[in-house]
């Protein structure tokens, strides 16, 4: 796929569930001073109530189309050196794909099950994980989600392990690399 040289200068973060892209968002914020836009919550103030909401009331399909209609908005407006991070099932539409390499850099940020689990065990915040076979649900998502992710990622980034100014550092000396060869 040929790279726009209009792309805008952002960095756009991508992955699953608990991989980090929040935490790394805040993370290149402190570095870089770029403002972070968390579609996320852009859904949440939208639909005025939180995504376990979302899901329960309306249902997986009404959230996956907050959430195109925001990257829409997003590519409307052009914005610029912004940090993006994306839910976790941003990639299941192709045209989301699409808008997401247009936007920016994309980085996925790639975690193991085992890490995803201790990272979000706890939380019921996450609706697609309020099961009892957790582990189960992470590795099919995954599986479903692989090729998505890495035809909309420029990088894929193995963060198991690494710190955010690791992770961190390594994707602003990634972006600044790829802006420089459009």
């Amino acid at each position: 796929m040929a790279i726009d040289p209009n792309t805008p200068k952002n960095i756009i973060l991508i992955g699953f569930m608990g991989s980090g892209k929040s935490s790394i968002g805040r993370e290149l914020k402190q570095v870089l001073g770029y403002p972070v836009i968390d579609t996320d919550a852009l859904i949440v103030k939208r639909a005025g109530k939180p995504i376990r909401r979302i899901f329960e009331e309306d249902g997986e399909e009404a959230f996956r189309d907050l959430e195109s209609e925001v990257l829409r908005e997003l590519e409307a407006i052009k914005p610029t050196r912004r940090i993006i991070a994306t839910g976790g099932g941003v990639v299941v539409r192709p045209e989301n794909r699409e808008i997401l390499r247009q936007l920016g850099f994309v980085v996925w940020l790639v975690v193991s099950v085992e890490e995803i689990i201790k990272r979000t065990g706890k939380n019921r915040d996450r609706p697609l994980l309020n099961n009892d076979d957790q582990q189960s649900t992470i590795s099919r998502l995954l599986d479903e989600r692989i090729e998505p992710y890495r035809q909309t990622a420029h990088q894929e980034l193995e963060s198991d392990g690494l710190t955010f100014p690791e992770i961190s550092t390594g994707i602003i000396e990634s972006a600044r690399y790829f802006f420089a060869n459009l």
